[in-house]
């Protein structure tokens, strides 16, 4: 028996829900990564949580994951056409993030950690 959903809300938050599908996703918009570098840029994930998110993400068709030839094999992760189609979804999700730390501790800069997923919100020099 095909599953339902009550509202198709369920449907994404089954492909993109949970705390770290999102974050992956939003360093993927930023072009290519290994994984090693995906665990630079989110130092409080586990690397076996990091590699199951991926794999899911991957069986989704989410994300490609491209293996080079070489040795050491070299492995990169990028969004697939159809992950492309969530950045407007996670444009949302960073922005609506921005407006609720401001409205609870009344600025970003104390809150957010230095990242180039940031880097739009420093002031000027």
């Amino acid at each position: 028996m095909k599953k339902k959903y009550n509202i198709s809300v369920e449907a994404t938050l089954e492909v993109i829900g949970g705390k770290w599908k999102c974050v992956i996703l939003c360093h993927l918009t930023h072009g290519k990564k290994r994984t090693s570098e995906l665990r630079r840029l989110m130092p409080n994930i586990t690397q076996k949580m990091l590699t199951q998110q991926l794999r899911e993400l991957e069986e989704d068709g989410i994300i490609d994951r491209m293996i080079y030839n070489q040795v050491p094999p070299k492995v990169e992760y990028q969004l697939s056409e159809y992950g492309w189609s969530l950045q407007t979804i996670l444009d949302s999700l960073c922005a609506w993030g921005e407006k609720h730390i401001v409205r609870v501790h009344g600025d970003t800069s104390s809150m957010l950690e230095d990242s180039i997923l940031n880097e739009h919100l420093k002031a000027p020099q």
